[in-house]
């Protein structure tokens, strides 16, 4: 469940963000609102001209918009594929989930896949 609340945040994200037409803006914020509730230890930051938390210092999740569709970027074809099942009715690529401003990610599919990124990056590397 999203909050009305905007996270503390970067004042570059709000500037990505209000260059946006009102529903692909409205569409993200509420996904950025979903993020930081997930990851409330994350840093939320611009990377690669998009918009992006860092969660212990390393990439987490981020997202962007063209014109007419919104993308939520995993950043892990293992999440994606761990996660397959419920993301099959969403237009998907190797680490990212696309969508329509009008038909956002469910909050808790969001929030999974953010719990699943974390915890990838809280395993020891071998």
């Amino acid at each position: 469940m999203t909050t009305d609340a905007t996270p503390p945040g970067s004042a570059d994200v709000d500037a990505f963000l209000a260059r946006l037409s009102e529903d692909v803006r409205a569409a993200l914020q509420a996904l950025r609102r979903t993020i930081a509730a997930a990851a409330p230890e994350a840093v939320e930051t611009i990377n690669y001209g998009v918009p992006a938390f860092k969660y212990r210092g390393r990439p987490l999740v981020s997202f962007g918009a063209t014109k007419d569709q919104c993308s939520f970027y995993v950043q892990s074809p293992a999440v994606m594929e761990a996660h397959e099942d419920e993301l099959g009715a969403h237009d998907t690529s190797k680490g990212t989930v696309r969508f329509r401003p009008t038909e956002p990610l469910p909050d808790a599919l969001v929030t999974r896949l953010v719990q699943a990124r974390m915890a990838e990056t809280d395993r020891p590397t071998k």
